[in-house]
């Protein structure tokens, strides 16, 4: 705690110095003298809220702008999914602004009925090959090849009859929730 409370005074400099604002053109818009301004700054000063509010609100930050953002576990734990044949892993956070899945098909010769809906896609093959079919035309994708597409076109993707495929699959927030929500009627 001691650590974090030690930075209110550097953080509160940098946002006065960003602004090209001097001691004095704070301390008097804040109703403070530039010298108990001064030793906020450099730590000699504990900070309290009575001096930090006004001194937020002139320089347009929020309090927790003064304060280090708590560090949050970096690791994936979500629950990997098996559906239609597919093993699906999450490899993000479950609120990622883009969502990445390890997926692997199972071996078939059925085709899936094609999707349409908003969004985007990004696969890369790691092992097998799978097909995809976009807008009607069956595309064979290899391992170490990569495609993009709109989700807006009819799709599907399998992987070939004779053995599975693995796959990276980036998807924008629309195409994402189509796909590893939604399960095949």
């Amino acid at each position: 705690m001691r650590t974090e409370l030690d930075q209110v005074g550097p953080r509160l400099r940098a946002a006065r110095q960003s602004r090209g604002w001097t001691l004095d053109d704070v301390a008097a818009r804040a109703g403070l003298s530039a010298s108990t301004l001064s030793r906020l700054e450099s730590g000699k000063r504990q900070a309290s809220l009575e001096l930090l509010v006004p001194l937020t609100r002139i320089l347009g930050i929020r309090i927790d702008d003064l304060l280090p953002a708590e560090t949050a576990d970096p690791r994936v734990r979500r629950a990997v999914e098996r559906r239609d044949g597919m093993v699906i892993a999450p490899l993000t956070l479950e609120h990622a602004p883009v969502k990445t899945y390890k997926i692997t098909y199972a071996p078939t010769t059925v085709v899936p009925a094609p999707r349409v809906h908003e969004g985007y896609e990004w696969l890369y093959v790691l092992s097998g090959r799978v097909l995809l079919v976009l807008d009607g035309t069956e595309h064979e994708i290899a391992r170490g090849e990569a495609a993009e597409f709109d989700t807006r076109l009819p799709h599907s993707i399998r992987a070939s009859a004779d053995g599975p495929a693995e796959v990276i699959s980036i998807f924008s927030a629309a195409g994402e929730r189509i796909h590893t929500r939604v399960t095949n009627s």
